[in-house]
This record gives C-alpha cells, sequence and structure tokens, in this order.
C-alpha cells in the first residue's frame, strides 16, 4: 500500500493492467453481481432528480422496480446502492442490439441532458473505495468477469490508475492523480512494481 493524504493505495492499482473491453464482455458488471452500485449520499439525490428523464430509456421492468422500490435502496451490508432488477442487472441499464449492457444516466449524459456521467462507483470500476473514520481505502476489484479488461490491458501496457484517470480525477482532482503518476514513477524505480 502507498499513502496520498488521506487515502491508502493498493499497490495493485499501479502495477496490474486493466482496460474495458466491452466488445468481449458487452457490460457484463453491470448485469452479474449480489447487489447494485454503491452510491455516494448527494448521488441519491441526483437519481431522484433524473428519474423522469431516465424513464423513457429504462426497461418496463426497471420502472416497475423504481416505482415500488424508489430510484436507490439500502443493501444487506446497510449501503444505499442503485436497485437491481431480479437480483440481476442494475435498474439504470438497457440493451442495445447486440446484447450490450449500457448505463442510461451515461447516455442522458452524452446527449448533454446531465453533468452526472454515471455513479463514481461504476467510473471507477475495478478500483473499490472502502471508507473508514480517518481514511480511504482504494483497492483492486478482481472479478472473473473482466477477464478481457485484463488482457486487453496486458496488451496494451495501461495499469488501472492510468485506465481511469477521468474517474479519478473526478473524485479526487488532478493534483491527487498527478501524486498517483509520482508514485507508479517511484514504485518503478524501485523495482516494487
Amino acid at each position: 500500500m502507498v499513502q496520498i493524504d488521506d487515502k491508502l493505495i493498493s499497490l495493485d492499482v499501479f502495477e496490474k493492467r486493466f482496460v474495458c473491453d466491452l466488445p468481449k464482455c458487452h457490460g457484463e458488471c453491470c448485469v452479474e453481481g449480489e447487489s447494485g452500485a454503491p452510491l455516494e449520499d448527494e448521488e441519491t439525490g441526483i437519481l431522484e432528480e433524473l428519474y423522469l428523464q431516465l424513464k423513457p430509456h429504462l426497461s418496463k421492468q426497471a420502472i416497475e422496480v423504481i416505482e415500488k422500490e424508489g430510484t436507490w435502496v439500502i443493501d444487506a451490508d446497510g449501503d444505499k446502492v442503485t436497485p437491481i432488477i431480479n437480483g440481476r442487472e442494475c435498474v439504470y441499464t438497457y440493451f442495445d442490439e447486440d446484447g450490450t449492457c449500457k448505463c442510461a444516466i451515461e447516455k442522458l449524459h452524452k446527449q448533454g441532458i446531465t453533468d452526472f456521467k454515471k455513479p463514481i462507483s461504476c467510473h471507477l470500476y475495478p478500483i473499490r473505495v472502502d471508507n473508514y473514520p480517518t481514511f480511504e481505502a482504494l483497492n483492486y476489484h478482481v472479478w472473473p468477469i473482466c477477464h478481457a479488461a485484463r488482457e486487453l490491458g496486458g496488451q496494451l501496457g495501461v495499469p488501472i490508475y492510468k485506465f481511469l484517470k477521468e474517474p479519478i480525477i473526478r473524485k479526487y482532482g488532478e493534483r491527487f492523480y498527478a501524486e498517483m503518476e509520482d508514485v507508479e514513477k517511484t514504485l518503478r524505480e524501485q523495482h516494487k512494481i
């Protein structure tokens, strides 16, 4: 682990390679899992505000779940998350012609309807952030369904944190990302990664 400010970052974030390969995985990360996407407090309000704009892009099942459970829920661990349909896909997903699962929130963002791209937990994946009273831990989450992303990242030589430059800056700022670049350089010079 390395520390930047009050963040402890796994060495895997600098060492392991990862680049999403959507044509191969078809967005399986938005379908599989035991719970919805983790949400920050302010994101729950954003989803409430965006719901009517999102609704035309959502499946009938998703709308039924949202209208019964709400635009966000508390999961078994007590965390705020997006609701899911029948224990599977996030309610904010849709499927394109080839069956690829995509994010309706991100679709609105690309159309210029909202500044909110998607929940930061989705944007930062495969980094998972664990919050503790005095620090945050940034860890690499290894999921078998992301095998294609690890392969592509290895072929392209892209470390996880570089693949996630935009969401890291979105969450922690440009100075923090620049410090991550310095850390990677030092770790390589010291042959620690």
